[in-house]
């Protein structure tokens, strides 16, 4: 096996023009396509990421919440590489999107700060600095 890197992040709102609209909008996401799949009841908006890589964003009727934040088996939380974290901070705090803290990687030195998305799930912004 040759792993080269992630394809793909999946994401299942709550509120799909809720969290289509933060992912577009407040995050700055490009739309790659947007499909209605009526045999599902459900949105897939395909998001593009400067590296090449995806996020999914998905709505399916009556979709459990998520148990816990973020100490739940499965995907604790998602992760992005950033070049200016108190620039990004600023932008965000304008839009109304609290981050917490910035707080700095104990074995890089990188600085890095969490937000939540609508449905609460962890985003984490990553300053690396070559």
């Amino acid at each position: 096996m040759a792993i080269r890197g992630i394809h793909h992040v999946a994401i299942i709102a709550a509120d799909y023009t809720r969290s289509r609209a933060f992912y577009t909008e407040t995050m700055g996401f490009a739309v790659l396509s947007e499909h209605y799949r009526t045999e599902r009841q459900s949105w897939k908006l395909n998001l593009a990421l400067p590296d090449g890589s995806q996020l999914e964003l998905f709505s399916f009727p009556a979709s459990p919440a998520r148990p816990t934040r973020p100490e739940a088996c499965g995907l604790r939380h998602l992760a992005l590489r950033v070049d200016a974290l108190d620039a990004d901070i600023a932008r965000l705090a304008a839009a109304g999107v609290a981050c917490e803290p910035v707080r700095v990687d104990e074995y890089t030195g990188q600085r890095f700060t969490f937000l939540a998305d609508p449905d609460g799930l962890p985003i984490e912004l990553y300053e690396q600095v070559n």
